[in-house]
């Protein structure tokens, strides 16, 4: 046995980085529109090639290793705007975000948004998306392209914009849609105080992988839900100790634990997020 690890030692550690490299590029792609496509096209190709392979069909075997290159390249030339914004999520994914200055710059703005929000009372409720696509809860709403700020968001979130009555949705660093109508989780609340725009968040990150961030109009508390956890009334610094927690290392939700003041003050909310379904 110690012979035989010291003989293929390095052929495990390939087989490792291989299929790390597999699964980032398969986490990158499959919220992309083609990715479906893509992965019949693949599935039928390695089971015309195992077929041929058992039962020796030798016409079958040279059509595939002659037409290989051309479906590789035609590959390419097909699914082109979704490779490229699947490229954009790798180099956007955890594992790489360390190295890169946009998505820290992005956070700071986000934070001095939410806290801004926070401070006067403005209602508001963010979605960050993830791995998984949000295109379903965007087409609820009106889409947008461009580039977040405090001052967008509290043009949206104001109490008599046209947009406010929602949720507001980001991806890629960038305002995607708003006004957009979040699923209400089914979960029966043992805190009566939970408003609607909480509860969506829950429903939300219940179903997505993505990251919910609420706003509450009556206290101005400030929470935050992932994987249908909820963190309420999370003090500046708790805030901001935990998005870069979700962002850069990816800590569980549950490991900060709300301010037991704001808790005690948002308790006689009882109805706090009720304009998030339009009127």
């Amino acid at each position: 046995m110690w012979n035989f690890i010291i003989d293929h030692w390095r052929d495990g550690i390939e087989i490792l980085l291989l299929a790390a490299c597999i699964y980032q590029i398969y986490r990158a792609f499959r919220a992309t529109r083609g990715a479906q496509i893509l992965v019949g096209l693949v599935t039928i190709l390695v089971v015309l090639t195992l077929v041929s392979a058992i039962f020796k069909f030798e016409v079958i075997q040279w059509i595939i290793t002659r037409a290989a290159a051309v479906l590789a390249f035609a590959l390419i030339v097909i699914f082109q705007p979704e490779m490229r914004t699947g490229l954009a999520r790798l180099g956007s994914n955890r594992l790489f975000s360390f190295y890169g200055r946009r998505r820290i710059d992005f956070l700071e703005r986000f934070i001095d948004a939410v806290l801004n929000l926070s401070k006067k009372r403005v209602g508001a409720l963010f979605a960050i998306q993830r791995d998984i696509s949000l295109k379903e809860q965007l087409d609820t709403g009106v889409v947008l392209d461009a580039r977040f700020s405090p001052e967008l968001s509290m043009a949206v979130f104001n109490p008599k914009s046209p947009l406010h009555d929602g949720g507001m949705i980001i991806a890629d660093d960038r305002v995607a849609g708003a006004a957009c109508v979040f699923p209400v989780t089914e979960r029966e609340m043992q805190d009566r105080s939970t408003g609607l725009r909480h509860r969506a968040a829950i429903g939300l990150t219940e179903r997505t992988d993505a990251i919910a961030v609420v706003v509450s109009e009556e206290t101005g508390g400030v929470s935050i839900c992932e994987n249908g956890v909820l963190l309420r009334n999370l003090s500046d610094q708790q805030f901001r100790e935990k998005i870069s927690d979700i962002f850069f290392s990816g800590k569980p939700s549950h490991e900060i634990q709300p301010d037991p003041q704001l808790a005690r003050k948002d308790s006689v909310t009882a109805a706090g997020d009720r304009d998030l379904v339009s009127h």
